[in-house]
């Protein structure tokens, strides 16, 4: 009986803590390669929503430099766009999710660097 009381406790401890673990830290070194690869082509190349392909959409891409706008999302907001694509998040539907070609680091990396955009 105490076994299985002690085992349950482990159980809900474990449970618990990984519902509250933290998204892991960003390196935007590391995550201006993949924006480079994945992102760049719509927001551009410095984040100013004007990348090749940003001519042909309707809504335009999102302005990354733009530091008021950006800093009402908070870093779970863009990483559900980022997985989820746009739709996901009432957002446009043209922005396509990612989540099935980035890690969940690869994620928290290119928010890094998406952040670092709006700094200069």
């Amino acid at each position: 009986m105490k076994q299985n009381l002690l085992l349950a406790v482990a159980v809900m401890i474990g449970f618990t803590s990984s519902l509250f673990a933290q998204s892991p830290k960003g390196d935007a070194k590391a995550g201006k390669a993949k924006y480079d690869l994945f992102c760049a082509t719509c927001h551009g190349a410095t984040g100013k929503g004007d990348g090749v392909a940003a001519a042909a959409l309707n809504p335009k891409p999102r302005n990354f430099q733009d530091a008021a706008s950006m800093g009402k999302k908070s870093d779970a907001d863009l990483s559900k766009v980022i997985k989820q694509g746009g739709a996901a998040a009432g957002l446009s539907p043209i922005m396509p999710p990612w989540g099935s070609s980035l890690s969940d680091q690869e994620v928290a990396n290119v928010i890094a660097y998406i952040r670092s955009l709006s700094k200069k």
